[in-house]
């Protein structure tokens, strides 16, 4: 399975994402790709905020080597999954892909905690580190909800 995590700026909220997942993905065994990228693209290029990975290495997670990108519409050809981190982020979303849009491969990235509420990641960039402490908190909790979805999704497919 091939995910993407989709934030603004590609720099903060989407790199923990992909880091958490692919961590817990490697973890739990599964063979998954997990990456990243903004709707804005003004940070391309750019490594991960260095907040962003000084919380994730204080949890065992090392987000350095990420690169930031931006989002395009080819990408619903690559990815099985898109998550959005916000609401203006899954609009960018819809309309950067245009035609290439598929609906059933978007969803917002704390429906898997919260099913069906469209809550928002908060967006830390302007605060200080506690709120970067407070979002990966927020994404490790969804990243568990995804490993356990999949999971019991794959356990119903067995029982069918």
């Amino acid at each position: 399975m091939k995910i993407l995590m989709v934030c603004l700026g590609n720099i903060c909220r989407s790199p923990l994402a992909e880091g958490i997942l692919q961590k817990k993905a490697n973890e739990a065994g599964l063979n998954w790709i997990v990456e990243s990228a903004g709707t804005n693209g003004y940070h391309t290029g750019e490594a991960p905020h260095h907040l962003s990975q000084k919380v994730a290495k204080a949890n065992g997670v090392d987000i350095s080597g990420q690169v930031s990108r931006k989002f395009i519409a080819e990408d619903f050809e690559h990815y099985d999954k898109i998550y959005a981190m916000a609401h203006d982020v899954a609009l960018d979303i819809q309309k950067i892909a245009g035609k290439k849009f598929n609906e059933e491969k978007t969803d917002y990235f704390l429906n898997e905690l919260y099913p069906g509420k469209n809550n928002n990641v908060p967006d830390p960039w302007y605060g200080e580190e506690d709120g970067y402490v407070e979002v990966y908190d927020l994404i490790d909790n969804a990243c568990n909800s995804i490993i356990k979805n999949y999971f019991e999704k794959q356990l119903q497919k067995q029982l069918s």
